[in-house]
């Protein structure tokens, strides 16, 4: 049944249904010497993201840490691996998907990235998503959830309940690294993925009935 879901998954789009990675690429380059808040001065490269630029799935954490920031990558440390898993059991894979941080340059000492680094980097990641338009995206933390949501929310609250942004069905859920230090919350993510499958399988079948 998984090799099944995943060969649904890594169905291609209709032509013309999103850019291609050119604009993507334009995006990267012009991200590059970003110096819009003071993350910049710390950092060894931008973490622009990386995935499929047709990617239904779109996943969102919170900011580079240590070896995301030597190899200017996305979730490639214990957490990164966590998150590979997560998504093989409900049929995806890294390579379908894309996934980007909220910030793009690592905050120091690995701390959560501020209200107004947030605010400064948010409008890098509305270009991200319009240019990958993907049908639904994953929040992975509080830090991701507040800056679609505002200050007030709550991931604790407010994970599992589905919202839109840009025309995207939204779900937030715990961040991997949250699932390291207390496994008790391995259950709830296993429930908010799984509710994503199911939203992906049934917009997959809307389309095809159209």
């Amino acid at each position: 049944m998984q090799e099944e879901r995943a060969g649904a998954a890594s169905a291609p789009r209709e032509e013309g249904a999103a850019p291609s990675g050119e604009a993507l690429r334009e995006l990267q380059s012009r991200w590059e010497d970003c110096r819009d808040c003071p993350l910049a001065a710390g950092r060894t490269r931008v973490v622009f993201g990386e995935g499929n630029p047709r990617a239904r799935v779109m996943l969102v954490g919170e900011g580079p840490g240590r070896e995301e920031d030597r190899q200017g990558r996305p979730f490639v440390g214990a957490a990164g691996r966590l998150l590979d898993k997560i998504l093989a059991s409900v049929g995806f894979s890294r390579p379908e998907v894309f996934i980007a941080n909220v910030v793009k340059c690592r905050p120091p000492e690995n701390r959560a990235p501020r209200e107004e680094e947030s605010q400064a980097c948010f409008p890098k990641l509305t270009e991200q998503i319009q240019a990958i338009k993907p049908q639904i995206i994953i929040l992975l933390g509080a830090t991701a959830l507040r800056a679609f949501s505002g200050p007030a929310a709550r991931i604790t609250r407010d994970r599992g309940v589905w919202q839109e942004h840009l025309g995207a069905k939204v779900m937030p859920t715990f961040h991997p690294a949250a699932l390291l230090r207390d496994p008790g919350k391995k259950r709830p993510v296993w429930e908010d993925m799984k509710a994503v499958r199911a939203c992906y399988e049934s917009l997959a079948e809307k389309e095809e009935e159209r």
